[in-house]
């Protein structure tokens, strides 16, 4: 039943959209990108913070006019980013953190726009990737790790900030050709050809990228810094093959097939091996 109504949902949307699209096509296409872009799940409540996110050094910083949510486990002078992606928060790391705190180090997780207790409605690679920076020039950190779109966030940061200090970065079931994604969004809503050529236009004006040339496996080729990657031939949400386009570009890293862990990826032999390729000396 709820397939069903989500089924209608998504056809009448697309169709109220594609009929207003012949009349207003920047209000169709500003609907269709909001609809794209703005997440229904992941939002934190301050006054209810799930416990892994209370025992933390909470921190509100502010980027032009946007602020996002940073938390700390305080540890040494070694610091960990963790990124996470969409319709998500910080709390998603919980399950790796006993393997990062064992190397003593400082850990620090980050809200995506628009998602925990982050400021915005809309998220975007481009946006993340300057809260990232933000952490960066103030903390330093000498790892950063991303899940799904985040970790996409973090070959676009890395690929395009290009940060020597950056020493090994983990990306765990990213995407790499958004053309797919949207693609999808795309096919669900049944979008004409006018919002299609809208939404288009809309990236290459506010991000100046061509969709074609935002992809995962391009902003890899460009990184020196060496990386783990890991992808489960399970993964519904982002197909396997995706993680090997990364992988197939990026030079100077490792990529780890998994079975039977999905999308999320949580796992101890996979974070015992995450902490190895962090913490152990060549």
């Amino acid at each position: 039943m709820k397939k069903l109504l989500y089924f209608f949902y998504t056809k009448s949307a697309g169709l109220y959209i594609n009929i207003l699209s012949f009349v207003f096509p920047k209000k169709a296409t500003q609907i269709a990108y909001s609809l794209f872009s703005e997440p229904r799940d992941g939002r934190l409540s301050k006054s209810s913070l799930p416990k892994v996110l209370q025992e933390t050094y909470s921190e509100t910083l502010q980027h032009n006019e946007h602020h996002f949510q940073s938390y700390t486990w305080k540890g040494n002078d070694n610091v960990i980013l963790l990124v996470h992606g969409w319709e998500s928060n910080a709390a998603r790391w919980e399950s790796i953190l006993p393997y990062l705190q064992k190397s003593g180090s400082t850990i620090i997780a980050i809200d995506a726009p628009a998602h925990g207790l982050s400021s915005g409605k809309e998220f975007n690679i481009p946006q993340y990737a300057e809260f990232i920076h933000v952490l960066f020039q103030k903390y330093n950190p000498k790892h950063l790790i991303g899940h799904s779109l985040g970790a996409k966030t973090c070959l676009y940061y890395q690929s395009v900030y290009q940060n020597d200090d950056l020493e090994k970065m983990v990306i765990l079931g990213s995407p790499s050709d958004f053309n797919i994604i949207l693609n999808n969004y795309i096919n669900l809503l049944s979008l004409n050809s006018i919002v299609t050529q809208g939404l288009e236009k809309h990236y290459l004006k506010n991000f100046n990228l061509k969709l074609e040339h935002f992809s995962g496996k391009l902003f890899a080729s460009k990184i020196k810094t060496k990386g783990f990657i890991a992808h489960d031939t399970d993964d519904t949400i982002v197909l396997f093959e995706e993680g090997k386009k990364i992988a197939s570009s990026w030079k100077n890293s490792v990529f780890v097939e998994t079975t039977g862990l999905g999308h999320s990826l949580h796992d101890d032999v996979l974070y015992t091996k995450i902490a190895r390729f962090l913490f152990e000396t060549e």
